[in-house]
C-alpha cells in the first residue's frame, strides 16, 4: 500500500513536502529517517544547552536561544505529525486533514512539492 509521508523539510516557498512510498521505503525515505533522528537529537542537545545557559544569559543570548528553540520545536512538531502522533495546531480541532491547505487531502496543493519513490 502506498502512503503519503510528511518529509522533515519544507519544499519550495516553505510548503510541506510529501513522499509517496510503500512500506519498504527507499533512499529518500531513509534520508528522511536520518534527518528526523538528527532533528530530535539536536532538540535534546539544545534543551540541555538552554538549561545551562538560562541562569546567567544576556539579552542577546536569550534572543538567540529563543530563535533556536523555536526552530527546534517546529522541527519536532513536524516529526510528530509525520509519525502520526495526532498533535495539531491550536484551533485545528474538528478540521479535516488538509483543510489548512497542507497535508494529505489538501486541495490545490503544489504538485511540485511532492516526491515519489520508484515502486518495485
Amino acid at each position: 500500500m502506498r502512503a503519503a509521508r510528511l518529509l522533515p523539510w519544507s519544499g519550495p516557498e516553505g510548503k510541506a513536502s510529501y513522499l509517496i512510498t510503500d512500506e519498504r521505503g527507499g533512499r529518500l525515505s531513509r534520508l528522511a529517517d536520518v534527518t528526523e533522528t538528527t532533528q530530535l537529537d539536536m532538540g535534546v542537545q539544545l534543551l540541555a544547552h538552554a538549561e545551562d545557559l538560562l541562569p546567567d544569559a544576556t539579552e542577546v543570548q536569550l534572543r538567540f536561544l529563543a530563535e533556536r528553540l523555536t526552530e527546534a520545536l517546529r522541527d519536532i512538531l513536524r516529526v510528530a505529525e509525520s509519525r502520526g502522533s495526532g498533535i495539531r495546531e491550536p484551533g485545528a480541532e474538528g478540521r479535516e486533514p488538509g483543510a489548512d491547505g497542507q497535508g494529505p487531502g489538501a486541495e490545490g496543493r503544489d504538485p511540485g512539492a511532492e516526491s515519489r519513490e520508484p515502486g518495485p
